[in-house]
């Protein structure tokens, strides 16, 4: 078994998704995005548009400012990503469409969420009709269907039928999603987003597909444990876990014991290791270097929550609070909103962790907050006085 340092981990990671490579001089473009996604292999889609919705984020962390257009353009208008069921909902390329079949037959078998499965059951010939008129008509907002039977009561029985329909369409692997600007959800066959050459493709086994993801998984994280592979493809636990030691096995991974990790950890043998990482980013709850928790703690020791659906007495560092990236460790955390009709970005907290230098820290992440600003809309940058590191901010901000 291979051993590696707990630095060296942070620095195999970071590598792996994008953040020891140089930010572009010039015009972001689309062969800039087609490269992040072939390191990141997905990107989670998040509607809370706080700050701004958290899938644009990735890229801007990883290349700065940037048309988040040309994001809805590549997945929604030039098909060559496509939403999936993977990390939550997700954009994935339209090449891993086969390796995600095994899902979609699951659920036809009923391995998904039983109220839709029942649904399915229950009203077979609404769920047909829906699927013929997706057929003649779309792409289609499900409040156009011409028979969309809204319900009442709670949640989930205020969906309307048409809504269920078409979220069993989706999962089984029938139907796919365009979104509009405004992230509405346009449903149109999945034969007419996902090209017909990818969908020829034979259909690997639930076990070849599962490997091939995990070996995925593991060269976007560069190093990880069984349960960080697992994680990001939202694979079933025991089975893809049990697959790790044949891909180590063949090569495919190699297992590798970190510095004060617990747990054995495995190695994409392609993923090189930067001699050192001098990054600059704020990240969003929704990236893929922090959204398993125990591994931002594990890599970073950087204790993160989302404190969204925390009461605001309750909360620590704020509403919708972003990492900040220096180097090669997380330094502190910005809590962050955007007042559209005031055209600024509101920093309403501002924290550091206790061993970090604000003076170090602050003109950086001035800067960063600059460039956020121009991604958002926004022509002003407001801190609040919440926080150790806000004067120090304001400071640094105010002297540009």
């Amino acid at each position: 078994m291979e051993e590696m340092s707990t630095p060296q981990a942070r620095r195999l990671a970071l590598g792996a998704q994008g953040f020891a490579d140089q930010r572009p001089t010039g015009r972001i473009d689309r062969r800039h995005m087609r490269k992040l996604m072939r390191r990141l292999k997905l990107l989670q889609l998040d509607s809370v548009p706080v700050l701004i919705r958290a899938h644009y984020m990735p890229a801007f962390s990883r290349l700065g400012p940037y048309r988040t257009a040309l994001f809805d353009e590549i997945a929604y208008q030039h098909d060559e990503w496509f939403e999936a069921w993977a990390h939550e909902a997700s954009v994935v390329p339209v090449e891993s469409e086969p390796l995600l079949r095994w899902q979609k037959q699951r659920a036809r078998r009923g391995d998904t969420w039983q109220g839709l499965v029942r649904f399915a059951k229950e009203q077979p010939e609404y769920v047909r009709s829906v699927l013929d008129e997706i057929a003649e008509r779309g792409p289609i907002l499900t409040s156009e269907l011409r028979d969309p039977r809204p319900r009442t009561g709670d949640w989930w029985a205020s969906r309307s039928w048409g809504q269920l329909a078409a979220d069993w369409l989706f999962r089984i692997g029938a139907v796919g999603v365009r979104r509009s600007s405004g992230f509405e959800k346009n449903l149109d066959l999945l034969e007419r987003i996902v090209p017909a050459h990818v969908l020829e493709r034979p259909t690997p086994s639930d076990s070849d597909a599962m490997k091939s993801l995990l070996v995925h998984s593991a060269q976007a994280h560069g190093v990880g444990t069984a349960d960080c592979l697992v994680d990001y493809f939202r694979l079933p636990k025991r089975e893809a876990k049990a697959l790790l030691p044949e891909l180590v096995e063949d090569g495919r991974l190699i297992e590798t014991q970190v510095e004060c990790w617990s747990k054995p950890a495995y190695r994409h043998p392609g993923v090189s290791m930067p001699r050192r990482v001098q990054a600059q980013a704020l990240l969003s709850p929704f990236d893929p270097i922090c959204w398993n928790r125990n591994r931002t703690l594990s890599l970073f020791d950087f204790h993160y929550r989302i404190e969204i659906y925390v009461p605001k007495e309750k909360r620590v560092h704020g509403y919708y609070v972003l990492p900040f990236l220096l180097g090669d460790r997380l330094v502190g955390r910005f809590d962050l909103k955007t007042d559209r009709q005031r055209r600024t970005l509101e920093v309403r907290a501002s924290h550091i962790e206790p061993w970090a230098d604000p003076d170090e820290v602050a003109p950086a992440a001035a800067e960063e907050l600059r460039h956020l600003a121009q991604l958002v809309g926004a022509d002003d940058v407001e801190v609040s006085r919440c926080g150790e590191l806000a004067p120090a901010l304001a400071s640094s901000l105010a002297s540009r």
